[in-house]
Order: structure tokens, then C-alpha cells, then sequence
């Protein structure tokens, strides 16, 4: 066994356990989700409060937080289903709510350029907030045409780890890059579901119209 395989299997089976003990305090899975939300709320609080004296402690607090909400992100799902309380209504929370964690941790960032006069890096937050919502709206809305639509790279776990990444290593200046990637991917991962979208739409229209 490789020491990959075997931090693997060490971290399914202690996240495994802490499905276990969630599942037996009879807590809601939807509970564990706002929990999440609130704790990606103290995120962005962490980014942005950061001035130019403690940016670099202030990120990094941020970083470890997102962290944990990770955590309440990954197990929500699991208590559901071990706990057969696994609903359409509850899947429709989980997503909602990933949304305003996403808009609360770019709008941090946003406020911490702002009040450093970094307008630049405003727009770019501003940018990659919108596209990144951009990226969900576009799966939904096609799923809702055509069933399926999966394509594209930056989701939103990719974009949480290069945000965490960014605000554990700003010491070296990581979060600007973290932006522009992310500016970067996410435009493309649109810009592909609009394009799958609309070859998958035409080839139903093709089809239909064949005697």
C-alpha cells in the first residue's frame, strides 16, 4: 500500500466516523448545511477585515475556515443518505446555499481590495464572483433543456481549493494568481456549457425533423 492509498483510506474512515457520530445525534442534514454556510460567512469576514499590517495572518485564519466548512460540505450529503433522509427539497438547500458561501467568501475579497484601493483586483473579484455563479446557472438551466451537463472543469470544489490555496499562501502574493485562474477557468468552463448546449439542442432539433 502507497502512503497515498493509505492517507485515502485513513481519511475516509475518520470522515466516515464523524458521519457516525452526526448520524446518531439525529441532526438534520440541512442544519449541517447552513452550518456551512455560516462558517464560510466567517471566511469572508476574516478577508475582509485584513489590512495591509495583517492581510497575511487574516487569510490564512480565512483559509483554515473554508477548511472546516469543507468539512459540513462533504458530510451533509453522506448523514442524508445514512440517515435515509435524502430529499429533492434537501439537494435544492445544499445548492442554494453553496451559491451564497460562494458570493460570501469573493464578496470578502472584494471589500479587502476595495478598502486597500486595489480597484483592479475589485473588478477581478467582482469578475470571477459572477462567473462563477455563471458556472452554476449555466449546468442548471441546460440540465432543464437537455437532461445532462457536466462538461467543463472549474466546479465548484476546484474553486474552493484554489481559493483556499490562495489565502493559505498569500504570504508569497498566491491569491492575485488564485483570481486570475479562476477568472480564467471559469469563462472557459461557461463558455463550454453554452457551446455543449447549444450542439446537444441542435442535434434534438435534427432528430426530431428526420421523417
Amino acid at each position: 500500500m502507497t502512503w497515498t492509498s493509505a492517507f485515502g483510506k485513513g481519511s475516509g474512515w475518520l470522515l466516515q466516523k464523524i458521519v457516525n457520530g452526526l448520524a446518531l445525534s439525529k441532526i438534520s442534514p440541512n442544519t449541517l448545511t447552513f452550518i456551512g454556510l455560516i462558517i464560510n460567512v466567517v471566511a469572508a469576514f476574516f478577508f475582509g477585515y485584513a489590512r495591509a499590517d495583517n492581510y497575511v495572518r487574516m487569510f490564512l485564519f480565512a483559509g483554515l475556515v473554508i477548511i472546516g466548512a469543507g468539512l459540513f460540505d462533504m458530510v451533509d450529503g453522506r448523514v442524508a443518505r445514512q440517515t435515509n433522509q435524502v430529499s429533492v427539497f434537501g439537494a435544492f438547500f445544499d445548492s442554494v446555499l453553496d451559491r451564497y458561501s460562494d458570493v460570501a467568501l469573493f464578496f470578502g475579497l472584494l471589500v479587502f481590495y476595495a478598502r486597500g484601493n486595489r480597484f483592479f483586483y475589485v473588478f477581478l473579484a467582482a469578475f470571477v464572483m459572477t462567473a462563477s455563479l455563471m458556472v452554476s446557472y449555466t449546468r442548471a438551466r441546460a440540465e432543464a433543456l437537455i437532461g445532462s451537463c457536466k462538461v467543463g472543469f472549474m466546479e465548484r470544489p476546484e474553486r474552493i481549493v484554489l481559493i483556499i490555496l490562495g489565502a493559505l499562501f498569500e504570504r508569497w502574493g498566491a491569491m492575485a494568481p488564485a483570481l486570475w485562474v479562476l477568472a480564467v477557468m471559469t469563462t472557459i468552463t461557461v463558455i463550454h456549457r453554452i457551446r455543449y448546449t447549444y450542439l446537444e439542442t441542435e442535434r434534438r432539433k435534427l432528430e426530431l425533423s428526420r421523417p
